[in-house]
């Protein structure tokens, strides 16, 4: 019995290898280096590309967040409005009760009865100074500041500059409003001083200089000592201090000091630039702007060089 025979399978055909200038090969898009900005404006980062467009930062940055920071909290409010409370209702008061009597000025300016508010006043924008650099050390935000700004230096100058523009602006128009009143009420005394343009200037620009620059030395302090208490209760000494002591110091062996504590005190610096002062020697004209530029300043540039070397 013959087997039928199985076919056997056709040989498989050989598998033809392209010709080399026939290899096909396989191209990669190049991708983008890690860290490396876009066309678009966004930013490629382990493969994604942001949307957000990447600008370089400068001081008009922090100018904006201090701004939005200081005008968003109460503090600012209640200082400010308490101080134009004072400024402006013991001025009204003053030229009230004199206009009401028959108390000659003798010379006196008008203008010059301002300074008995504005020394009150003067208490708010040193509280308001230190408090507007203190607080953020006291919430923890300063370092959420530092973190989105990493410059120290343009933090703590756009601070400055907010600050003394805030407090240059309110003064002004506070010193503008008594110095009105009193011209208004004042001027008809027999023995009314003079209010003409540059007596104008001086109680009103000069003077808003003066406390402007006054607040941004209770700014800096606060900036060195980093406690709301301290810095406060410092400034108020700073302010009061010297004329108190003053007042309570006798003998011969201590006039020399006790008249330099009355010629450079605030109280009487502050009184020079209404043209009221307290005692007849010492400063006069514009030099306590200048005096309390150069204090200021000082205190200024020890700031920055205590906020750049410490930790936050």
């Amino acid at each position: 019995m013959t087997t039928p025979q199985q076919p056997h399978p056709a040989p498989a055909a050989p598998q033809q290898q392209p010709a080399p200038h026939q290899q096909v090969q396989t191209l990669q898009a190049p991708q983008p280096q890690q860290g490396q900005p876009q066309a678009g404006g966004g930013f490629a980062h382990a493969g994604y590309t942001s949307p957000i467009p990447i600008r370089p930062t400068h001081i008009g940055h922090a100018l904006a967040s201090e701004w939005t920071k200081i005008k968003s909290v109460r503090s600012t409010m209640w200082t400010l409005t308490v101080m134009v409370a004072l400024v402006v209702g013991i001025g009204l008061l003053t030229a009230v009760g004199i206009a009401g009597g028959d108390t000659d000025l003798e010379g006196e300016s008008p203008l010059a009865f301002g300074f008995f508010g504005m020394l009150l006043g003067v208490l708010c924008v040193i509280t308001l100074g230190v408090l507007a650099v203190s607080s953020e050390y006291s919430t923890g935000m300063i370092r959420t500041t530092l973190t989105a700004c990493p410059s120290r230096s343009r933090v703590l100058a756009a601070k400055a500059i907010v600050f003394f523009a805030l407090t240059f602006v309110v003064t002004l128009a506070c010193t503008a409003v008594v110095g009105f009143i009193g011209d208004s009420m004042l001027s008809d005394n027999p023995g009314a001083g003079e209010t003409g343009g540059s007596a104008w200037f001086k109680a009103t620009v000069g003077v808003s200089l003066y406390v402007a620059l006054l607040g941004l030395l209770a700014l800096s302090v606060g900036s060195m000592l980093r406690h709301s208490a301290g810095a406060i209760t410092i400034m108020i000494g700073v302010v009061l201090l010297p004329l108190v002591l003053a007042l309570f110091m006798r003998g011969d062996a201590l006039e020399d000091v006790r008249e330099a504590l009355f010629e450079y005190s605030v109280p009487s610096q502050l009184g020079i630039m209404f043209s009221n002062t307290v005692v007849d020697s010492g400063p006069s004209g514009w030099d306590p702007l200048l005096i309390i530029l150069v204090v200021t300043g000082a205190a200024l540039a020890a700031a920055f060089s205590v906020l750049e070397k410490r930790d936050v």
